[in-house]
């Protein structure tokens, strides 16, 4: 059976405020909500997952989830691991055997980065991460019900692959220049605008809001 998406979102009007010093408050809403629309479009290319969640507090986000064919869970916890258990247990409770979890913030990702999450579980049937350039967690591929409690946050590989091994999981590790590459400081927004093939005022009048 595919793997189920999980998609946690804040919501967008209080998402990426680290690039408050770049973007005023509207484009960062703009910018957070053309984000989930771009990771939704790539999930439903990419075709390797029996369902796609968004879990999230904030109703924009949840009726893009519902446009574009994905089950939209309200947010219930006080944290995003709460969230993420939250995602996780409502997929076990319809029978889903596996999840991805994925944030928003991967403005390069392409389906074939999904591909290779999906078959290195597939081929290991393990725990699959991918970190983040500052030590994060930008791909956690999990059996269901989850092993072991989210981390979240500063240090979250190492403390998600330390919790794995510890409760019995192989770790398999994913790295590729997209998986690595999350958009929240302001040096990862300069690096995105000088390199990315798009405008930055392109990216921002394609928000769905």
């Amino acid at each position: 059976m595919n793997p189920w998406l999980i998609i946690p979102v804040k919501p967008f009007d209080a998402a990426k405020s680290r690039l408050a010093g770049v973007l005023p408050a509207a484009q960062r809403a703009a910018l957070s909500a053309h984000l989930l629309a771009r990771t939704l479009r790539t999930a439903v290319t990419a075709e390797c997952f029996a369902q796609v969640v968004v879990v999230s507090r904030d109703p924009a986000a949840l009726l893009l989830a519902e446009r574009d064919a994905a089950l939209p869970l309200l947010e219930v916890g006080a944290d995003l691991n709460a969230a993420v258990m939250q995602a996780c247990d409502e997929a076990a409770a319809r029978h889903a055997s596996a999840a991805l979890i994925l944030p928003t913030d991967l403005p390069y990702l392409e389906p074939a980065d999904l591909h290779r999450l999906v078959a290195a579980f597939t081929d290991h049937v393990t725990v699959v991460i991918a970190p983040s350039h500052d030590g994060g967690t930008n791909a956690l591929l999990l059996p269901l019900p989850a092993p072991f409690a989210f981390g979240f946050g500063d240090d979250s590989f190492h403390i998600h692959r330390t919790r794995a091994l510890h409760a019995g999981c192989r770790v398999y590790t994913v790295y590729t220049p997209a998986l690595r590459f999350d958009l929240d400081a302001p040096h990862d927004w300069a690096e995105l605008a000088t390199a990315a093939p798009f405008s930055v005022a392109a990216l921002l009048a394609d928000s769905p809001l």
